[in-house]
C-alpha cells in the first residue's frame, strides 16, 4: 500500500506546559537534549506522542520545547532550548539545511555514503537520517516523530532531492504503536533493488535499506577505514569482528599483501567479499589475498596463535560490550581479554588498531585498559593516534553520552 503521510497522527494544537526540578532546570540550561520522566515536578495535562511540550523553570520563564513520548522514560525529546520558536515546517527544513551544509565537505571526497541527520547531535533527537547515494534512510527512534512526518519528508525531499525515502524504525518501535508504519517500507519513490550501491572515499559498497543492521551500513568508522589504509602497505592483515568487510576492504587498497576478514556472521562475511568483488578494478584489491573466517571472535584468535598465524595488522572493531551501565566491568575484562589473545599474533613494529563504540565506556578506562593490558604482557604499545567522531557524526559538549567512538592507533 502507498504511504500516505494525511493517514498520520497531529500533534494536539494545545501545548503541554511543564516544570522541572532543580537537576533537570540547570542540564537544560546546559542544552541537555532530554527530560526524563522523573525530572518533572509538574505538568498541565497528559498528552500524546509527538505533542509539543514547552518546559518552563521555577520561575515560570521558558527554558526549552520538544516533542513529548509518553512511552518513554526520556518523556521529552528537546528541540529548542532558551529562546522560543515556532516548531512547524520551515524550523524543520532550517534544521536540515544546517546539517547538509555540515556535511558538504565529504562532497569533495568521492564520499556519498554519509550521515545526513545525527539524532540529539545535531539538534533532531531520536531521528537518524543516513544518505547511500540517492536513497535516504530515515531511522526512527520515538513514536514522537511520527506526527512531524508530515513536515520532515517535505524537508528531506527539498535538501536532499532524493529518488527514495526508506523508513527504519527502532525495535521499540517495532514492538509497539507505529501507527500503522513498517520498518522497511519505501515512504516516497520506488526502489529496484534491497541493497544500494554508494562511494566511500572513492571504493564502492553495498548497504541493504531495507533489511541490514542500523539502516544498512556503518559510516561513522570512515575516517578510521581510511587510516587503516594509509598504514596497510605491504602488510599481512587481520581484520576481527569485520562483519561486511568495510576495513578489510580499505587495507586491500591501501597496498595489504593478504586481508583475513574475521567475524561470526556468514552473511555479513558473504558481503564482504562482495565488496571485494566490486572492486577489483582496482589493482592493490585484485591483487591482495581475500580470506574469511567464520567463528566466533576469541575462539578463533586462540586457534590462530596455536597454528602460530601472525600478521603484520590487527583490526578489532566490536561490537558494543556495555549497552547499560552495570555492563562497564564486564566490558573492560572483554577489551582486556580481546587484547591479551591478538597481541600474540601482531609481529614486531606491527600495527595495532583497536575501537569501541559504547559511550558507556570513558576514554580514559578504554585507552587505559589497552595500554595496561599490553604493557603487563611485554608487548607495550606506542601510540600513533587516539581518534574519535567524523565530521557527519558531530558531538555536542551538552550531550557527552553522544560521545560514543573511540579508537586508538599504536604500533608494537
Amino acid at each position: 500500500m502507498p504511504f500516505d503521510p494525511n493517514s498520520l497522527p497531529l500533534p494536539a494544537q494545545k501545548r503541554i506546559a511543564i516544570h522541572v526540578k532543580p537537576a533537570a532546570e540547570r542540564a537544560l540550561k546546559q542544552r541537555h537534549p532530554w527530560l526524563f520522566e522523573g525530572a518533572i515536578r509538574k505538568q498541565s495535562h497528559d498528552g500524546n506522542a509527538g505533542d509539543l511540550a514547552v518546559i518552563f523553570d521555577e520561575k515560570r520563564r521558558f527554558l526549552a520545547i520538544g516533542l513529548y513520548d509518553p512511552s518513554s522514560p526520556i518523556r521529552v525529546k528537546v528541540l529548542q532550548h532558551h529562546e522560543q520558536t515556532t516548531i512547524n515546517a520551515e524550523f524543520f527544513l532550517d534544521r536540515i539545511r544546517t546539517t547538509t551544509t555540515l556535511r558538504a565537505p565529504l562532497l569533495t571526497q568521492n564520499t556519498t555514503g554519509y550521515r545526513l541527520i545525527h539524532g540529539e547531535n545535531d539538534g533532531l533527537p531520536g531521528l537518524i537520517v543516513d544518505r547511500y547515494a540517492n536513497t535516504l534512510v530515515m531511522k526512527l527512534y520515538s513514536q514522537a516523530w511520527i506526527p512531524h512526518l508530515r513536515a520532515v519528508i517535505p524537508a528531506l525531499i527539498a535538501t536532499q532531492q532524493p529518488e527514495a525515502i526508506v523508513l527504519r524504525l527502532s525495535r521499540d518501535l517495532q514492538q509497539g504503536d507505529s501507527s500503522g508504519l513498517v520498518d522497511g517500507q519505501v515512504i516516497m519513490g520506488k526502489l529496484d533493488d534491497d541493497t544500494i550501491t554508494f562511494y566511500e572515499n572513492g571504493l564502492r559498497f553495498r548497504a541493504n535499506v531495507l533489511h541490514g543492521h542500523k539502516t544498512g551500513f556503518f559510516c561513522d568508522q570512515r575516517e578510521n577505514r581510511q587510516r587503516v589504509r594509509t598504514l596497510s602497505a605491504g602488510r599481512r592483515v587481520l581484520d576481527v569482528f569485520a562483519y561486511v568487510g568495510a576495513f578489510s576492504l580499505y587495507a586491500a587498497a591501501g597496498g595489504a599483501t593478504s586481508v583475513t576478514s574475521l567475524d561470526i556472521s556468514a552473511p555479513a562475511l558473504a558481503l564482504a567479499q562482495d565488496h571485494f568483488r566490486l572492486n577489483d578494478d582496482q589493482p592493490t584489491i585484485a591483487q591482495a589475498q581475500h580470506k574469511i573466517i567464520v567463528d566466533d571472535a576469541f575462539d578463533a584468535l586462540r586457534r590462530l596463535h596455536e597454528q602460530d598465524q601472525t600478521f603484520d595488522m590487527l583490526i578489532i572493531d566490536p561490537p558494543s560490550f556495555a549497552k547499560r551501565a552495570d555492563e562497564v566491568a564486564r566490558a573492560l575484562k572483554a577489551y582486556a581479554r580481546l587484547v591479551e589473545h591478538s597481541l600474540p599474533l601482531l609481529n614486531d613494529d606491527g600495527v595495532f588498531v583497536m575501537a569501541s563504540c559504547s559511550s558507556r565506556i570513558s576514554t580514559g578506562d578504554f585507552f587505559g585498559i589497552i595500554q595496561r593490558t599490553a604493557k603487563r604482557m611485554g608487548r607495550p604499545l606506542h601510540e600513533i593516534a587516539r581518534t574519535a567522531h567524523a565530521l557527519d557524526h558531530p558531538i555536542r559538549e551538552s550531550f557527552p553520552e553522544g560521545a560514543y567512538l573511540k579508537c586508538l592507533f599504536a604500533r608494537v
